[in-house]
């Protein structure tokens, strides 16, 4: 079969399938009855099976400790997420995984010892990290701190 048959083929058995459907509903066919009523047990059941909202169990801070560039400047403070919106669209997609990473937990590998960069793992509930915006005109760094609410 070549394609011209092909497509003249599944045109008319959509056609006829749509054409059927019509027909049935309008010959007054039966419909599928809706579901019965839950039980108030499987009301129940539903309800704890239903996600919750993770309750937030860390703050974020971002300050930027190096560079400057038009939004930014060294010694700037933000609170995340509550103020996203002011960090540089280039700025927050680097920081992204490593907030999603931080968001949830977890932590990244490396130290960055004897660098002026080196982080905090979980120190009394405090952990750090340090990401370069990828802006190529500019050098920007920023600190990410977590703490344990």
């Amino acid at each position: 079969m070549n394609r011209r048959e092909f497509l003249k083929c599944s045109g008319t058995c959509v056609g006829a399938g749509v054409a059927a459907a019509s027909m049935s509903a309008a010959a007054g066919a039966p419909q599928a009855s809706p579901p019965p009523p839950k039980t108030a047990a499987q009301a129940a059941a539903a309800e704890t099976q239903t996600p919750r909202p993770r309750k937030r169990e860390f703050d974020f801070e971002i300050e930027i400790v190096e560079g400057k560039c038009g939004p930014h400047q060294a010694g700037q403070k933000f609170r995340y997420p509550d103020e996203k919106g002011k960090i540089c669209n280039w700025l927050m997609d680097s920081m992204n995984g490593a907030l999603r990473v931080l968001e949830y937990g977890g932590t990244m590998p490396w130290l960055y010892e004897g660098t002026p960069y080196q982080k905090v793992i979980d120190k009394d509930g405090l952990t750090t990290e340090f990401i370069r915006c990828p802006d190529p005109s500019r050098v920007v760094v920023a600190k990410i701190s977590r703490r344990k609410v």
